[in-house]
């Protein structure tokens, strides 16, 4: 296991779902404003790699600078605004599933079966006279 490794991982994810809310933030507040450049920025972003935000932001420089500004300083105020709850909220999320999670395997592994339901394999009459070569 390598927590260095996991965490900056981990952090270029996040860092890239951030600006994907950024951009999502953007194309709002344009639709109400500039629905043209809305319209612009939801196709671009349709036809561009948006998983890696740091990829997206450098082919989006060469087409509009602006935008690009924008989405900046969105996903800065986003992590200013979001990260301080993360690791709570990433915990408690993760204890909370798992409970469920082993409550259901709990249920199924300790589910008991009636008497007369184990299962039986149906075998046809051709695959019988397969098996005996008397017949």
């Amino acid at each position: 296991m390598y927590p260095k490794k996991i965490a900056a991982d981990t952090a270029k994810v996040l860092q890239s779902y951030l600006t994907y809310q950024a951009v999502r933030t953007i194309i709002d507040q344009l639709s109400e404003t500039n629905p043209t450049q809305a319209i612009w920025l939801t196709q671009y972003t349709s036809t561009h790699r948006i998983q890696d935000g740091e990829a997206y932001l450098e082919e989006l420089m060469a087409e509009n600078k602006e935008l690009v500004l924008r989405i900046m300083t969105v996903r800065e105020h986003l992590a200013e605004t979001v990260l301080d709850f993360l690791p709570e909220m990433v915990k408690t999320g993760i204890t909370q599933a798992n409970i469920g999670h082993r409550r259901q395997l709990l249920e199924r592994l300790t589910q008991s079966q009636p008497a007369n339901s184990t299962p039986q394999v149906e075998t046809s009459e051709s695959e019988l006279d397969l098996d005996n070569p008397h017949n």
